[in-house]
């Protein structure tokens, strides 16, 4: 029993399948949109300008992606006569502009034909605003207003309205090209207009990605009224319908089956954003299991029964793709803080790691707050290192120092999730350091298991569609079930925090809430 599972993030579209039966993906495959697209003239995968804070990806270039990916599992002998169903996660907050030829092009998609060539008439706008765009100060202020406030829009939404979301870049749109704006016939996402090109038809939006759109009621899952007339008149009319992320679209589009031998009874689901796709690919279904990823950004989320908002502004609320809900931070200052600092010292990771097993829990009261870049939670808009008992030419405290802080700003900033970890999965390139984990153990009073998996949230889509389609047989499966054996954390990688750090932890943490909010910015 085979499920294919796809994600297009910023820099590449990647593929898993996964073998059901025996409980592990049996194939991976990526493709680099530089380099395998260079043609497109991304870098990393998108589009600057001579105005850093706007960024943009062609999504045609996504579109001639998806052929290649298919193209590339076929030419390695992968027989996908044997899928049963295909779903698939996508950077969130990207946008995609169509014109009122789309239905018809994706409804008669010819197989002797590439898809770009058949696509490439039906965009309105050539270019979409990605995640990366923060161009829409203005914008997040006119919808703040509109709605009543910061409090009654993170309320609504689940979020406050923030540059990279999806409904302030649409505002932007229809103020600066209300021509083309009026001459577009439908506004997707990323998700769901590559879910479209799967399904040959115009596929809805998931829970997961549209509550990262300041658009959606968070907690009654539709199109909130006020949001919508507050980003740009007539959207309603534009957005295809709001459903879960394990919807069934019908089987997939005849282009894929004759094209490349893909089943042509295997079904097409709707897609998700790719941050509840890797909480599910993680492992993350049970509230009080914690994910922390340590990429250049750190990141602690989790699963949410109960609907909690953070009124300061600073988290996401986002719809897991369970139906629960998955609390996000994001702490821009991760693997990127560690790295100044190493440069700064001159140490490389075993120096580093001897840092941190030499100095003393708590570090002597020594506390660093280490905004190397302006950081996202919480908000400083500008970079500023501030330091309280601690000498800046002393290294080996100073590494210490940088990363409790950083584990200490997380436990602070995930109060508002209004759930203490059991355990926590570390994931990313840091969580192979023993000596962060440890630091990582006793902040937060949890037990820390490394969580190796590969591709994440292409496994969370191949989940996704595992459960979509037994559900349509008649045989729903429980999440947990599901997911067992596909998520599990390495044993021997366990590490219980230490009652005696911990206390130490505790009262340090008080300080650190002190020094954060006297900061001098």
């Amino acid at each position: 029993m085979l499920f294919l599972g796809l994600d297009c993030s910023t820099q590449s579209l990647s593929a898993v399948i996964v073998d059901f039966k025996k409980r592990k993906p049996i194939y991976e495959k990526s493709v680099i949109f530089e380099k395998a697209l260079p043609q497109y003239n991304t870098v990393s995968g998108t589009l600057r300008t001579s105005d850093p804070l706007v960024v943009h990806s062609p999504p045609l270039m996504w579109v001639e992606a998806l052929d290649l990916l298919f193209d590339s599992m076929r030419s390695d002998g992968v027989d996908l006569s044997g899928i049963l169903a295909v779903s698939g996660s996508a950077q969130q907050h990207g946008s995609v502009y169509c014109n009122d030829s789309l239905p018809s092009a994706l409804a008669h998609l010819q197989v002797a034909r590439h898809l770009k060539d058949q696509l490439q008439g039906t965009f309105s706008r050539k270019t979409s605003p990605i995640w990366m765009d923060s161009s829409t100060a203005a914008e997040c202020r006119e919808i703040r207003h509109a709605m009543g406030g910061v409090h009654s829009i993170i309320e609504a939404t689940g979020s406050d309205a923030l540059e990279r979301f999806t409904g302030p870049q649409i505002r932007k749109f229809y103020k600066t090209e209300p021509q083309i704006y009026r001459q577009t016939a439908s506004i997707a996402l990323v998700s769901s207009f590559l879910a479209s090109i799967l399904a040959g038809k115009i596929a809805p939006i998931d829970w997961g990605d549209g509550s990262g759109m300041n658009l959606m009621d968070i907690r009654g899952k539709r199109w909130h009224p006020l949001a919508l007339e507050a980003t740009a008149p007539g959207l309603l009319e534009k957005l295809s319908a709001l459903h879960p992320s394990s919807h069934v679209l019908g089987n997939v589009s005849g282009y894929f089956t004759g094209k490349y031998g893909l089943n042509p009874n295997a079904l097409a689901l709707t897609w998700t954003g790719d941050n509840p796709a890797s909480l599910l690919g993680l492992g993350l279904i049970k509230e009080g299991i914690v994910g922390i990823s340590t990429g250049t950004s750190f990141t602690y989320f989790g699963a949410m029964r109960e609907c909690h908002v953070d009124r300061a502004g600073e988290g996401n609320l986002f719809v897991s793709p369970t139906g629960d809900y998955m609390p996000l931070s994001c702490f821009l200052n991760g693997a990127l803080a560690i790295q100044k600092v190493r440069t700064m010292y001159g140490v490389d990771w075993p120096a580093f790691n001897r840092a941190l097993e030499t100095t003393s829990p708590g570090n002597h009261g020594g506390i660093m707050l280490p905004y190397f870049e302006p950081e996202i939670t919480p908000k400083i808009l500008h970079a500023k290192v501030q330091r309280s008992h601690l000498r800046e030419e002393d290294a080996a405290s100073n590494c210490r120092a940088l990363v409790e802080a950083q584990m200490m700003s997380m436990r602070l900033h995930s109060r508002w999730m209004k759930f203490t970890p059991k355990l926590i999965y570390a994931t990313g390139g840091v969580s192979n350091n023993p000596p962060i984990l440890r630091i990582m153990a006793d902040v937060h009073n949890s037990p820390v298991m490394r969580n190796a998996v590969q591709k994440s949230t292409a496994l969370g889509a191949a989940l996704v569609a595992a459960f979509g389609y037994f559900a349509s047989k008649g045989q729903p499966m429980d999440w947990e079930e599901l997911a067992a054996g596909f998520t599990d954390p390495i044993p021997s990688s366990r590490i219980d925090p230490d009652p005696a750090s911990v206390a130490i932890y505790n009262r340090l943490i008080e300080q650190y809430a002190k020094l954060e909010a006297d900061r001098n910015d």
